[in-house]
């Protein structure tokens, strides 16, 4: 998966804008039923006395898709279903693009329908969950995010010295927010600032010092998935959880664990 800051793609969509037939439907379920029928044949693998070392080793694709569950993002389809991808900036390959705000999507689907006649009528915006999307880079299907630029501006008012831009998808986390429930611990990670001071204003007043933003630390979604997939079990990045904009984290646990 890849992201730009501040750079924007929809700029030169008009000279590269094509169809490639990856399907969102019954396609995108068949794939996600065949990756998970691999992860589950190479899971059985490890369980050989001679993977077992590697079996309790690093976080699984299945445990990091697990994380992304509830949170959507944006794209553009054809009538068939099949995303409509662009080509990266040599064109040596196609990506599709997501978006973070439905708007941005929007935005996309207009110079779609601008650049070609023949999806004028037939293009939409559709949403896509991430843990979807994450199966489907499993399999070396290449995305490009379109970050949200309010949260690309709150990432930069926490990291100044990031004066060049900020590389990535924005999120944010608290220690100060951990929960253990059932036994189980977890770390929120938020894709809005406003999302995680509102939940760090109802922390006490004695569990903080003055100040909701010297709590919070940034970091790009792509880094994130990249050290969990490379940690082992029981390093602590196993306990993330990634809350979708505009929920508590005790509503979302909730939801995904009843």
């Amino acid at each position: 998966m890849e992201s730009r800051g501040h750079s924007n793609p929809l700029l030169s969509f008009s000279s590269f804008v094509h169809q490639h037939c990856v399907r969102l439907g019954a396609d995108l379920t068949t794939r996600l039923d065949d990756t998970k029928r691999a992860l589950a044949q190479a899971h059985q693998n490890l369980l050989s006395p001679k993977h077992a070392i590697a079996a309790t080793a690093t976080l699984g694709a299945n445990h990091v898709a697990k994380s992304l569950i509830g949170t959507s993002v944006y794209t553009v389809s054809n009538s068939n279903n099949e995303f409509v991808l662009i080509s990266d900036a040599d064109g040596a390959k196609s990506i599709g693009l997501l978006c973070f705000r439905q708007e941005d999507a929007q935005a996309f689907l207009a110079q779609v329908r601008s650049s070609s006649r023949e999806l004028r009528n037939k293009a939409r915006v559709v949403p896509i969950t991430l843990d979807q999307v994450y199966m489907l880079k499993v399999e070396g299907i290449a995305f490009r995010f379109l970050p949200d630029p309010v949260q690309i501006k709150n990432a930069l008012e926490l990291k100044p010295a990031n004066k060049g831009g900020f590389d990535g998808v924005p999120v944010f986390q608290s220690e100060l927010l951990v929960v253990k429930k059932k036994n189980k611990r977890y770390c929120p990670v938020y894709f809005s600032k406003e999302d995680i001071e509102q939940e760090l204003s109802k922390v006490s007043r004695a569990s903080r010092a003055p100040g909701a933003s010297q709590h919070i630390v940034v970091a790009s979604l792509e880094d994130v998935l990249k050290k969990m997939e490379m940690s082992e079990r029981s390093s602590g990045w196993e306990d993330l959880i990634f809350i979708p904009p505009g929920k508590s984290h005790s509503q979302h646990i909730q939801e995904i664990t009843e």
